[in-house]
């Protein structure tokens, strides 16, 4: 039952509220050092707002050979902000997967759910731009 409250806290916030697990802890009567073990144990979740916008750089191989390493990096510079963070405005959280099964297309950037495949360092900009 702890999972799918946590998963339904997190749909509608993006993140657990640190009161939101509080509140957990008080209507089901289990430690509140329970709750955050399960927040922390899986990676769906996350106890830091996130972006509006998630966006994610495929490493794996075939993107990798194909210079996924320096998109990561111009989105990084582009944006201020390392992998696994998220920009001060909430406009966007970067992260990286290990593959996403479209290695024909590579390298690949996902936002929000939408490839942008063939990705080159001159693309970043534009497509970052796309997003309010």
């Amino acid at each position: 039952m702890l999972v799918g409250i946590l998963q339904d806290i997190q749909a509608e916030y993006k993140y657990l509220p640190r009161e939101a697990l509080e509140e957990v802890h008080k209507g089901l009567s289990i430690p509140l050092t329970q709750v955050y073990s399960v927040a922390t144990f899986f990676k769906a979740f996350g106890l830091t707002p996130k972006g509006r916008h998630l966006i994610d750089v495929c490493l794996g191989t075939a993107c990798h050979v194909r210079g996924a390493v320096r998109i990561l990096e111009r989105i990084e510079r582009e944006l201020g902000i390392k992998s696994g963070e998220t920009t001060k405005d909430l406009r966007f959280t970067l992260g990286t997967v290990n593959c996403v099964g479209a290695c024909a297309l590579g390298p690949m950037v996902i936002i929000d759910g939408q490839y942008a495949g063939q990705m080159s360092t001159n693309k970043v900009k534009p497509l970052l731009e796309s997003y309010d």
